[in-house]
């Protein structure tokens, strides 16, 4: 009797990374309430950061068991590793504040305020990707898009944060408020990967 075969299951990779990026904007809202001075939120954006790190896990295994992906594979790993590593630079910026005794300040407060609202961008964009085989529409490129802009606002926070520096005369606090600058605008730069790697799946798919 000839045996029957069965292909292998396709999953929801693309809701997964919507899931990640649910989480990721989670601990972006609590990285920005603890900017804005609620120290106990630093807690919660080291839990955001391990759910984060599970999110990301899972879609792993999704991706190596499923037999076919509405975009490529390697596109929605890419987006899943640079989304994690925006986590990952949140975590560390609450930790390296924590260590060198730094609260945070109102050009903190702003760096923050656009990671939230650029992984809001992003999360939309994830949205317009499709799961049906194909991706949706435009859409997901104009939220890519959106994205990138809220990190050039960024970008005009950390500039002027910076130059605020020329005028402090604690050198532990200069350089330890550059450095944490400069963490937030790595973590700018992951957010900007991400939208252009939804450009560059969204343009092999077309």
């Amino acid at each position: 009797m000839k045996l029957p075969w069965f292909l292998p299951e396709t999953l929801d990779v693309i809701g997964l990374l919507r899931e990640q990026a649910a989480v990721t904007i989670g601990g972006l809202e609590a990285l920005t309430e603890w900017a804005a001075g609620e120290s106990a939120a630093a807690e919660r954006v080291r839990e955001f950061e391990h759910a984060a790190d599970e999110r990301k896990l899972e879609l792993l295994k999704a991706l190596t068991a499923s037999f076919t992906t509405p975009i490529d594979a390697e596109d929605v790993f890419t987006m899943s590793e640079r989304l994690d590593a925006v986590m990952n630079g949140a975590k560390d910026a609450v930790r390296e504040a924590e260590v060198m005794d730094l609260p945070p300040d109102e050009h903190v407060l702003g760096m923050a305020g656009s990671l939230l609202e650029g992984a809001r961008h992003l999360a939309e964009s994830f949205v317009r990707l499709g799961t049906g085989g194909k991706v949706t529409d435009g859409l997901a490129t104009d939220a890519a898009d959106a994205a990138i802009k809220t990190q050039r606002q960024l970008e005009r926070v950390y500039r002027k944060g910076m130059s605020t520096l020329i005028t402090v005369e604690d050198l532990r606090e200069v350089m330890g408020r550059r450095e944490l600058y400069r963490r937030f605008s790595r973590v700018s730069d992951d957010i900007v990967a991400v939208a252009e790697r939804v450009w560059y799946a969204t343009v092999k798919e077309a």
